[in-house]
């Protein structure tokens, strides 16, 4: 299975270059792209960082799933994020898998993906999920084609559940007990 991730400048750092790094390390296939003019994006804390694509140069019907990792980027662009609402349906419409983080959630509450869905997200992005069961508590929520998590701190058990969705139990429990956590 493949995925692709979004990458926007003020990206939560962990969120998305954890995340990114532990499914390699698990053997997935994470393609990396950004709306930017260049490949250039300059994560939340400072770090620069090269996107693999621009999104004008990704064929969407490679991808198995999205990543939609949080930071303050959201709040800045959800007003106005026609290209990832156009994103996030092309995935959805094609009964893919979607997984969001942190404030990542409230693209998909303001789509109203997460209508009667539960999910977690971090404390005051529910605000765009209002028909939505949100778990405040919960560090992850699986459901059949969404995977969110709450926050930096849930990197980990975030990607834990994207490995179990898409290679088994056993590979996950694999890269748990690599990284010694």
């Amino acid at each position: 299975m493949r995925g692709l991730m979004i990458f926007s400048n003020h990206m939560e750092d962990n969120e998305a270059l954890s995340t990114l790094a532990l499914l390699r390390r698990a053997g997935i296939t994470v393609d990396t792209t950004t709306n930017n003019e260049t490949l250039l994006v300059q994560t939340a804390f400072g770090i620069t960082v090269h996107a693999d694509y621009l999104l004008t140069q990704v064929d969407l019907k490679s991808y198995g799933f999205l990543i939609i990792p949080g930071g303050r980027y959201v709040a800045e662009i959800i007003d106005d994020a026609d290209y990832m609402y156009q994103l996030i349906h092309a995935f959805k419409n094609s009964d893919k898998d979607i997984y969001a983080i942190c404030a990542g959630p409230r693209f998909l509450g303001r789509l109203g993906i997460l209508d009667g869905v539960a999910y977690t997200a971090f404390p005051g992005s529910e605000q765009d999920a209002k028909k939505g069961d949100y778990l405040s508590e919960q560090k992850v929520v699986v459901t059949p084609k969404i995977i969110t998590a709450r926050s930096a701190g849930a990197v980990v058990d975030f990607v834990y559940e994207i490995v179990r969705k898409n290679k088994g139990e056993a590979s996950a429990k694999s890269l748990i007990d690599s990284i010694m956590y």
